[in-house]
């Protein structure tokens, strides 16, 4: 059996070269660092600001530490494909977090009644993320890219990667590692990177 190649040999960004000021979020961006293709790009349920206190941000500057060319696409309109081509397709694969929040706790009160404001989007405003957005947004990236990894992360991946009681549908929900296409009934695997990786 022929083994993996390494995950870092895999980067396609000039040693050396400098960081990007921010991580790359359209095709103009990407023409001024010099960029045709991302190697990876991160789809959030969040804001983009490049800051440790967001998630995506940390992992897209680690990648890019390690030699890959990262884009973020934030709070992407999910009613279209449109903006989840904003990019292009990866060379590697799409990442998809819900953001620093599940988006279901992030969207409504304990007593289900629809929040109004977010935290973690520009001016507060509320509504700028589906409900179960790793499971809409992985969608919606099928529909435009069927043959390109997603590999899914995050606190809202972690809460659901197996079989789980839904609070707000009162019924159990199937894990997000297997996310049913729209308009069709076969389902579909997705990858899952969880906080910890082990040693071995």
């Amino acid at each position: 059996m022929q083994s993996a190649a390494p995950l870092f040999s895999s980067s396609s960004r000039v040693a050396g070269s400098p960081p990007a000021t921010f991580l790359p979020t359209s095709r103009a961006e990407m023409a001024a660092l010099g960029w045709e293709q991302c190697d990876i790009i991160i789809v959030t349920g969040d804001a983009y600001v490049d800051h440790p206190s967001f998630g995506m941000a940390i992992i897209g500057r680690v990648l890019e530490a390690q030699g890959f060319k990262v884009g973020i696409i934030a709070q992407p309109d999910w009613h279209s494909t449109r903006d989840f081509e904003a990019l292009g397709a990866p060379r590697l694969f799409f990442g998809v977090t819900g953001g620093n929040m599940d988006s279901m706790v992030n969207r409504y009160t304990s007593d289900r009644r629809v929040r109004s404001d977010d935290a973690y989007t520009p001016g507060g405003q509320g509504g700028k993320r589906p409900d179960r957005c790793v499971i809409v947004y992985s969608q919606r990236i099928r529909e435009s890219y069927k043959g390109v990894p997603i590999v899914v992360g995050g606190i809202e991946a972690s809460l659901r990667r197996i079989a789980h009681f839904d609070y707000w549908s009162e019924q159990v929900r199937r894990s997000v590692l297997v996310a049913r296409r729209l308009g069709g009934n076969r389902l579909e695997r997705i990858g899952y990177t969880g906080p910890f990786k082990p040693a071995h």
